[in-house]
């Protein structure tokens, strides 16, 4: 039965992956370095300090920690400039947060940089509602390596034995993401898997592996998870 359910960041709670494209093509640009739009989507899964080193070797350019600092910097402040307008959250994806938290533990793993994702938890005022969450700081892998996911269930599992309440396994956990590596990831650590498909088609998520796929967290509740991921007929 599903008890804890994690959320993917860019691409699940906040549409900003064009703008984190944009972001990307600004600093980099300035570097003298391209990225191209099957640059940044076939990167997806990528930390910040991945995706920049993998543009750098593709431009055959060296890259020290200092440079790589100052770019990712940039990058940042490049991406909060973007969102100073109406910030751009999925229909949906808020009710879904807050009715979920009523039923089940609450999680966010996410390989973008912490300043980011509290930026937009604090603008939506979702910051409470998660009871663990893994940065790309926290991660000692990108993408579609297990670790992020094995991080967020560890840190759940670390909340409920300070309330003493029994730990979950795995296989309790579901995972939404939008993207292949995301999927992955989420499978590779054992966990059930929702596909979003607000970044890649149906297709993509469904050969990642994806337990089940859809258009929009507008669409779901706590019963739709319930019947899709603890019933006999989510199981078959």
């Amino acid at each position: 039965m599903i008890q804890a359910v994690f959320f993917d960041f860019n691409g699940v709670i906040i549409d900003d992956e064009p703008l984190q494209m944009k972001a990307y093509q600004e600093v980099l640009g300035r570097e003298g370095l391209a990225v191209t739009e099957a640059d940044y989507y076939g990167s997806l899964g990528m930390d910040d300090r991945a995706f920049v080193r993998a543009a750098y070797e593709r431009g055959e350019r060296e890259l020290d920690e200092e440079t790589l600092a100052r770019v990712i910097e940039a990058k940042t402040a490049a991406h909060r400039q973007l969102l100073e307008g109406e910030l751009p959250l999925f229909p949906g994806v808020v009710t879904l947060i807050k009715a979920l938290k009523r039923s089940h533990s609450v999680g966010l793993v996410s390989m973008a940089r912490r300043t980011e994702i509290d930026y937009v938890l604090e603008r939506a005022a979702l910051k409470g509602y998660f009871d663990a969450v893994v940065s790309a700081e926290d991660a000692t892998a990108c993408k579609p390596d297990p670790a992020c996911y094995n991080s967020g269930l560890e840190l759940l599992n670390g909340r409920r034995g300070e309330a003493q309440i029994i730990p979950l396994r795995p296989d309790e956990c579901l995972v939404i993401e939008d993207s292949p590596p995301g999927i992955r990831s989420a499978r590779a650590a054992g966990m059930r898997t929702l596909g979003v498909t607000n970044t890649v088609p149906d297709r993509a998520l469904r050969e990642a592996g994806a337990d089940s796929v859809t258009r929009s967290l507008a669409d779901w509740t706590p019963d739709a998870v319930h019947h899709v991921f603890d019933t006999e007929w989510g199981r078959s």
